[in-house]
């Protein structure tokens, strides 16, 4: 019985040590397919068209909507 709990713990400290690696490595990629999607958006809607600028302001709103 006790090493039946014992693996049952085992189990879940690793589950959650892989998700939380999962969580902060597929964090980056998430925010930069957003932040081409707004990109990508903005520019299908703007005449004036600055890659640059727009990026920026793309980033600071996603990350401002994050935290």
């Amino acid at each position: 019985m006790n090493k039946k709990i014992l693996n049952y713990i085992i189990f879940i400290i690793i589950a959650v040590i892989l998700l939380y690696f999962a969580r902060t490595n597929y964090r980056d990629f998430n925010i930069n397919k957003a932040i081409s999607a707004c990109v990508l958006a903005k520019k299908q809607t703007s005449k004036n068209f600055d890659k640059n600028t727009v990026r920026k302001k793309c980033e600071e709103e996603i990350l401002a909507s994050i935290d």
